[in-house]
Parts: structure tokens; C-alpha cells; sequence
């Protein structure tokens, strides 16, 4: 019994280590699907730098972390034409 709970300790901090691994690149693949769609609202260099910003580990979560504190983006979106 001892051994099968040593084994389950051993599985869960090897299934730890690799999730906390993989983290930053999962965030990094979506700032990269959301690329098309930044450049959209927020014009070529503004959406690029935004998706940048999001794409680098921990300056990305620092950024979102902010935004969601102050309500709105801190590269705001590109002003519509239409009149």
C-alpha cells in the first residue's frame, strides 16, 4: 500500500512539472490565433505590438493583469472611418 502511494506522489509531481512546462507556451499559441484579429481592431502596428506583448510569458500575464485591473486595453482599438 505504501508503495502504490509513493508511486501516485511521484506521478502527480512528474504530471506537474510538465503542465507548468507547457503553460507559457499554450499562452503563446493563442496570443498567436488571436494575431489576425488585433491587427484588425487595433490597426497593423498597434495589433502586432499588443500580440507581442501577449506572446512574451510573463510580461504578457503582468499586461493582461492590468487591463482586467483598469477596465480597458492599454493599446486601444483603431477609431472606425464609416461616415
Amino acid at each position: 500500500m505504501a508503495m502504490s502511494k509513493q508511486f501516485k506522489q511521484y506521478a502527480t509531481r512528474k504530471a506537474t512539472r510538465k503542465l507548468t512546462r507547457a503553460i507559457p507556451w499554450v499562452g503563446a499559441l493563442i496570443a498567436l490565433a488571436t494575431l489576425g484579429s488585433a491587427i484588425r481592431r487595433k490597426g497593423l502596428f498597434g495589433g502586432s505590438f499588443d500580440t507581442a506583448l501577449d506572446f512574451t510569458p510573463v510580461v504578457g500575464t503582468l499586461k493582461n493583469l492590468a487591463e482586467v485591473g483598469r477596465g480597458r486595453d492599454f493599446i486601444r482599438d483603431r477609431t472606425s472611418q464609416q461616415g
